[in-house]
């Protein structure tokens, strides 16, 4: 079974756990960055892979088997959960470049964090006249 590595497997930070905490992915635990709309210039996915979990499987096959015979152990091995692994390239502000293998929900955590923008709180004038 293939289980992402949750850290950066090349560039800058090579070798620094990847995290999520509270809705934000962060680079190493005392040292390293955050990943967000300000520090992240653009990130590329790189490859995403889609597997079914033998460890599910088996364990939903058993549980299934037991309780429900031959019926119940096909079902259950089949409905293995899916595990998927993203390897993507992040272009940080500042200039550096990383590398970085995660799973399902950092990737969420990165995507959602990377596209919230700060909201600019200035209003807009109007011109009437050209209402």
């Amino acid at each position: 079974m293939s289980v992402a590595r949750n850290k950066v497997i090349a560039g800058d930070y090579n070798g620094k756990m990847v995290y999520d905490s509270s809705g934000m992915v962060h680079i190493g635990l005392f040292s390293g960055a955050t990943l967000n709309a300000q520090t992240v210039e653009s990130y590329e996915i790189i490859t995403d892979e889609h597997r079914k979990s033998a460890a599910s499987g088996v364990g939903r096959g058993i549980v299934g088997g037991a309780l429900l015979g031959t019926v119940g152990l096909l079902a259950g091995a089949l409905s293995a959960t899916n595990v998927s692994i993203y390897i993507i390239a992040i272009q940080f502000n500042d200039g550096k470049k990383s590398l970085i293998e995660i799973d399902d929900k950092i990737y969420k955590t990165l995507i959602t964090a990377c596209f919230n923008k700060p909201h600019n709180t200035s209003y807009a004038t109007v011109d009437y006249e050209l209402l």
